[in-house]
């Protein structure tokens, strides 16, 4: 007997709402930025909690740009934390591969250190 969970939604995976906001020059822009970064937050078993989320949005406020990896998820646990966390966070999902995120939110007091180039 083989269970069939029916057809996923790929639309959702592909391009989430808040890339909405940044253009393709941006967000490759952004990806070139990340490359070279170390996961500043690693998440564990427990994945997205309060003390995360929190953890997350004052390092977005310090670095604007943040790598974020899971450890041992599926790729389900990967969108549904990515999911999550530009929703608390309000910050732009630049990229996920596997289970490391790159998010982007600009500074939101003071000057943003990072400058987008014009789409």
């Amino acid at each position: 007997m083989i269970l069939t969970l029916g057809t996923p939604d790929w639309s959702a995976w592909v391009t989430p709402p808040a890339m909405d906001k940044l253009r393709g020059r941006q967000l490759r822009w952004l990806r070139a930025q990340a490359h070279h970064l170390k996961p500043v937050v690693i998440i564990g078993q427990h994945r997205v909690t309060e003390g995360v989320v929190k953890h997350i949005d004052s390092a977005l406020e310090q670095h604007e740009l943040l790598k974020v990896r899971l450890t041992d998820a599926e790729k389900i646990e990967a969108v549904q934390a990515a999911d999550l966390l530009v929703a608390e966070t309000g910050a732009a999902l630049v990229q996920r591969i596997g289970h490391t995120l790159v998010l982007y939110r600009p500074r939101q007091n003071g000057q943003p250190t990072i400058k987008l180039p014009k789409s």
